[in-house]
């Protein structure tokens, strides 16, 4: 840079104004970025836009910035690019610093896990949030030759139902869900408020509807769908229900929120709970009670699993805590036996894993479950033989 242009910032104002300019590019990345919703091509001036945001940013840092033009803004954003603080490329999708706190390798992998998020999950703010990086990060993939969008990754797990509710709006799908109302859940979440929530769906008849005052703790993807889970005002009990099964009715009855250590205390105990069972369902309030206290006795269960489903079962190093896995052979046929300890709130979803091996599993223990085990494989056999008869006679 030549001796005039330093010299240019030896002013002290001029100095000013530039510090001012990189916090405004450090306090709102994107800057200067035409919106295509909005403005059409020729109509947009970064320059303007980023003049104007630096004047509400200098109020907030107690300056009082002169009147300037926007030429001198160019020519400050020109020193940025010599000093490499901006890249020497167009930024046609707003100004941005770098990678934030990010190297290029580690903000792909970001981009990729929020692409997942928005395209699998049906997580409508991430996609939002995606849609805007997307923009904004433009130059710098067409500078990585479109290696930085590139689906490296992926979490290939789809929602089975609608979560997005412009989704919902333009397919004509409207569901009257707690996904409506997900920025008050996420700020209660945040800040410990307690909400009055209404659960209007209970397919399976064991969770019951109505309204419950609870403490939403976080929101969870497993499997096919999205769960709240949360924490009971009165009881203390920790639950977890799917977010479409919860009424879009919220209301909000402590503003204040009692904390985030609070959250955090409760969120490892809920956490807890998950680790040591085998799915979702954390129990009644007296399980959870006993089992918090260490007063519940885990129950043994072992599962006999043939090849070649016996592979795959070797291969699952850490499906849970407590597994055993060991190799054996029973009348010359060899085998893998999966041993682990329970508590007994787990042991239906447990039953419902191994029904999916059909009949390369057979529960060893205990035998209440193994009964259980058996006559849903006497029922699934009575339905084939009775459509079996029942074709045979229409033949």
């Amino acid at each position: 840079m030549s001796d005039v242009s330093l010299n240019s910032y030896v002013n002290p104002h001029a100095f000013e104004r530039l510090m001012v300019l990189i916090a405004t590019l450090v306090q709102h990345p994107g800057i200067g970025g035409r919106d295509p919703e909005c403005e059409k091509p020729g109509e947009h001036d970064a320059a303007q836009a980023i003049l104007s945001e630096m004047e509400q940013v200098a109020q907030s840092l107690q300056i009082t910035l002169p009147v300037y033009s926007v030429h001198t803004i160019r020519k400050d954003l020109r020193t940025l690019r010599r000093y490499k603080i901006l890249d020497d490329r167009m930024y046609r999708w707003g100004y941005y610093l770098g990678t934030g706190a990010l190297t290029h390798e580690e903000l792909q992998a970001g981009l990729q896990a929020l692409a997942t998020q928005a395209q699998y999950q049906g997580d409508p703010r991430i996609r939002r949030l995606y849609e805007s990086l997307e923009r904004r990060l433009r130059g710098l993939n067409l500078e990585l030759n479109g290696q930085l969008f590139y689906p490296v990754r992926t979490h290939f797990s789809r929602t089975i139902v609608f979560t997005d509710p412009e989704d919902m709006m333009t397919q004509g799908h409207y569901r009257r869900t707690l996904f409506h109302e997900l920025e008050t859940v996420e700020r209660a979440i945040a800040q410990g408020q307690a909400l009055e929530v209404l659960r209007h769906r209970d397919p399976h008849g064991s969770m019951g509807t109505g309204y419950l005052q609870i403490y939403p703790l976080q929101l969870i993807y497993s499997d096919v769908a999205w769960y709240l889970l949360f924490e009971q005002v009165q009881s203390q009990h920790f639950e977890l229900a799917r977010v479409d099964r919860l009424s879009e009715q919220v209301k909000v009855l402590d503003v204040v929120g009692r904390g985030t250590a609070a959250q955090t205390h409760s969120l490892e105990a809920a956490h807890q709970l998950l680790k040591q069972g085998w799915g979702l369902y954390l129990g009644t309030p007296e399980e959870q009670q006993q089992e918090r206290a260490g007063q519940s006795e885990f129950v043994p269960v072992k599962v006999r699993f043939w090849y070649p489903m016996a592979e795959f079962i070797l291969e699952g190093d850490r499906r849970h805590p407590t597994q055993t896995v060991k190799k054996g052979h029973h009348g010359g046929e060899p085998h893998v036996d999966f041993s682990v300890n329970l508590p007994e709130r787990s042991l239906q979803e447990f039953g419902r894993w191994v029904n999916r091996f059909m009949h390369l599993a057979k529960i060893l223990a205990p035998d209440t479950l193994a009964n259980n085990h058996l006559q849903n494989a006497l029922a699934l056999a009575s339905r084939y033989e009775n459509q079996r008869y029942k074709a045979k006679i229409e033949t």
